[in-house]
């Protein structure tokens, strides 16, 4: 007796581990459950794929099994594999997102940074602006005060000559 059987699974485009599991059935049928597993793929949505199942005659699975199971073997095999780079991907992505989020955060502490030295400096900037014109307005203030002072004396000193010169004049 030879076969192909083993060259058949061969040539099967999976990747993981193909699960045959066969039993007998009712009246000289037998039951297939043909199930793929990767074990590299990390999601667990993976255990909700159901296993493919058969219920043939013997002469039926020799016919038609390998025909009926290689799309659908891909197709799971595929999807695993695709999950498992989604997962992947998605890790990445997180990676750079958090990494992008501390970038931002740091580029963000800096800008607060430049801008409370640029308060500071303008805070700065205008206290002694203030302080110059306070000085500016005392001083304006003192050469006034000074100005009514010699006013007032000169006119002291006018209101002493008239009074001299009235007690002369008596």
């Amino acid at each position: 007796m030879n076969t192909n059987f083993f060259n058949q699974i061969q040539q099967l485009d999976f990747t993981g581990v193909l699960q045959l599991n066969i039993s007998k059935g009712i009246e000289s049928n037998l039951i297939v459950t043909v199930l793929v597993n990767n074990e590299q793929c990390g999601d667990s949505a993976k255990n909700g794929i159901p296993p493919l199942t058969f219920n043939a005659t013997p002469q039926e699975f020799d016919e038609g099994f390998f025909q009926q199971i290689t799309a659908p073997i891909q197709t799971v095999s595929g999807l695993m594999v695709d999950m498992e780079a989604f997962m992947k991907q998605m890790e990445a992505v997180k990676m750079q997102s958090e990494m992008e989020k501390q970038k931002a955060e740091k580029a963000k502490k800096e800008k607060d940074k430049k801008k409370a030295k640029l308060k500071a400096a303008k805070d700065k900037e205008k206290a002694k602006k203030a302080k110059a014109k306070k000085k500016d307005k005392e001083k304006k203030q003192k050469a006034k005060d000074k100005a009514k002072a010699k006013k007032k004396e000169k006119a002291k000193k006018k209101a002493k000559a008239k009074k001299k010169a009235k007690a002369k004049k008596k």
